[in-house]
């Protein structure tokens, strides 16, 4: 299996395993051919994106218990869309993002000043 490479050209390291996230669901922001919405962006929620994401249609904060899914609060670490995660930008409410987690292929969709602007520290 081919080791995931982040943004920094590290190896990807780990986003969240409480809540589990990613698209695989094991905590990383890995991602293949199958993940069409390329939930590759290491993002740290704020209260502001995830009442921005709710409004856009994507409520990231509700529990939805019949997914095993408790919903995000602030803090929590989530792989976003990097799609979602440009919008955001856009719209001047992206969250901070971990670089060194965040999947390579977010380049693909998201410039790599822009995750840059928004690295956490």
């Amino acid at each position: 299996m081919e080791l995931s490479v982040n943004v920094l050209g590290g190896r990807l390291e780990e986003c969240s395993t409480a809540p589990l996230t990613g698209f695989f669901r094991n905590g990383c922001c890995d991602t293949s051919a199958q993940d069409v919405g390329s939930h590759t962006v290491c993002a740290v929620m704020t209260a502001e994106f995830l009442a921005y994401s709710k409004y856009v249609g994507n409520d990231l904060s509700t529990p939805r218990p019949e997914y095993g899914f408790a919903g995000l609060k602030p803090g929590d670490r989530w792989c976003l869309c990097a799609s979602r995660f440009l919008q955001a930008h856009e719209e001047g409410c992206a969250p901070k993002v971990r670089l060194a987690a965040t999947h390579r292929r977010a380049l693909d969709i998201v410039p790599r000043a822009v995750l840059d602007e928004h690295a956490a520290v």
